[in-house]
């Protein structure tokens, strides 16, 4: 349904005007990508993170769910490797002294058609050297050598700066599921193969090329670490890449939008990685990742923590560490597919367009509208509101015309608009109008939520 040409101009336009999303510290001329979820986006986040949670979590036999601290021991990420190898490759013009990452500007310049993952500092130079690179804010080529900035921010405990006290903010959620393997393991008596999921906040000091929330520097991340047998490990990751697919085919997704995209290099502790692609507004780039971890996790916690990580099968008294499958994804980079994937705009009978949010029903914002067609229906119309909103998030409109109404329900993606006219009054009935079709129906107020339920669900 998705309009391939949409532009991240038009779906950055439509979020500020309709309250999804907001330059953040918007009234002091913004801040380094920072954004602001408005009354509509945070709805619509929260809808995404529940969907998946419920995939993931609930509907799950064998996954559990933990809440990290934010803030962790600093030996957590000594033991993951951060502090020593979490770098980005960076460059200064030296004209205009903006900051750039390396590998951006090559894959820009390139478009996409080289991959700097695979090289080093050294030919990274030489790449953008040879094809006479400009920085993309001022147009000069007069750049710094690369020099590796580590990507985590870092503050002090205590009153005083030393150190001693440095912590970071997390740049990532994993560590706290594996760090609490243990803990969840014997206080839910779980059995591997079983889960970790979390939903939560990463911070990372990168140089962040645009492109609206695709990449920011404070960012939600939604992760799933599945414990399993080494032996075991590469059917789990074949089982998780269809398991991330379908959840993303199930939300609205159009396949041809996806693809699938092994990873060129792998971590020093992978076995194998992929990531799902999207189309985005801006071309193909990661939604997600699957990776199979090994024990390197589990492994180097033991190490550097002194305690066990080790699972005792209750039935077959094996002792082993577990191996990782890891699905992850961005809630702010879904959001983004999100949408780009409903926009629309449509041309209608008589020349007119509308634009048409085309959101999965779970993830719309409000459920329904409710709709009085003239102020003097408004008694009827509150009441009927506050009688659906007791099961569902529901907005009510009573200003302007009903077609302009309509046009701003079209514009958010709810999915039903509940219109109140004077028959209302005389038979207790209601227009229900779907967003998709425009088709409209007759229905008693009395089967309206029952109707509305059945039609946002989430399967």
């Amino acid at each position: 349904m998705a309009d391939r040409q949409v532009s991240m101009d038009k779906i950055v336009n439509l979020c500020k005007a309709r309250g999804i999303i907001f330059p953040g510290s918007d009234i002091y001329g913004g801040m380094g990508n920072t954004w602001d979820y408005g009354p509509v986006g945070v709805e619509m986040k929260n809808n995404i993170k529940r969907a998946w949670w419920k995939r993931f979590v609930q509907e799950s036999t064998n996954s559990f769910g933990v809440d990290a601290a934010i803030l962790m021991n600093p030996k957590v990420w000594e033991a993951s490797g951060h502090t020593t190898s979490f770098a980005d490759p960076q460059m200064d013009c030296k004209e205009c002294k903006s900051r750039h990452r390396a590998d951006n500007l090559i894959e820009a310049h390139s478009k996409g058609t080289v991959n700097p993952d695979l090289m080093t500092n050294e030919q990274m130079e030489a790449y953008i050297a040879e094809h006479h690179v400009c920085c993309p804010r001022c147009g000069n080529f007069n750049w710094t050598p690369i020099r590796q900035f580590n990507l985590m921010f870092s503050t002090s405990r205590g009153v005083t700066e030393d150190n001693r006290n440095v912590i970071y903010l997390r740049p990532e959620t994993a560590q706290g599921e594996f760090v609490n393997f243990q803990n969840v393991q014997r206080t839910m008596r779980a059995k591997i193969p079983f889960g970790i999921a979390q939903i939560g906040k990463a911070f990372r000091n990168e140089i962040t090329p645009g492109n609206f929330i695709f990449r920011t520097i404070e960012f939600e991340q939604m992760e799933h670490q599945w414990f399993c047998k080494e032996g075991t490990d590469v059917e789990y990751y074949e089982e998780f890449k269809k398991k991330a697919w379908k959840f993303l085919t199930d939300l609205g997704f159009d396949e041809s939008h996806l693809r699938f995209k092994d990873h060129d290099k792998l971590a020093h502790y992978a076995k194998c990685a992929c990531d799902i692609q999207y189309l985005f507004p801006m071309g193909w780039s990661e939604l997600n990742g699957i990776h199979n971890r090994t024990d390197y996790d589990l492994s180097r916690h033991q190490e550097y923590s002194g305690k066990t990580m080790i699972y005792n099968d209750p039935i077959t008294n094996e002792k082993y560490i577990p191996y990782v499958v890891e699905y992850s994804i961005g809630a702010d980079r879904l959001m983004l597919a999100v949408l780009s994937e409903a926009y629309e705009e449509e041309e209608l009978e008589g020349g007119d367009t509308r634009v048409v949010m085309h959101f999965h029903p779970a993830v719309a914002a409000y459920k329904a509208a409710v709709l009085p067609l003239q102020k003097n229906l408004a008694d009827k119309a509150k009441e009927i509101y506050a009688e659906l909103s007791k099961r569902f998030m529901i907005t009510y409109d009573d200003a302007g015309s009903i077609g302009k109404r309509y046009r701003r329900q079209d514009e958010i993606g709810t999915p039903f608009s509940v219109t109140i006219d004077f028959d209302t009054l005389e038979d207790n009935t209601v227009t229900v109008r779907d967003r998709d079709t425009m088709a409209q129906i007759r229905i008693s107020v009395d089967k309206l939520a029952d109707y509305i339920n059945e039609r946002i669900a989430f399967n």
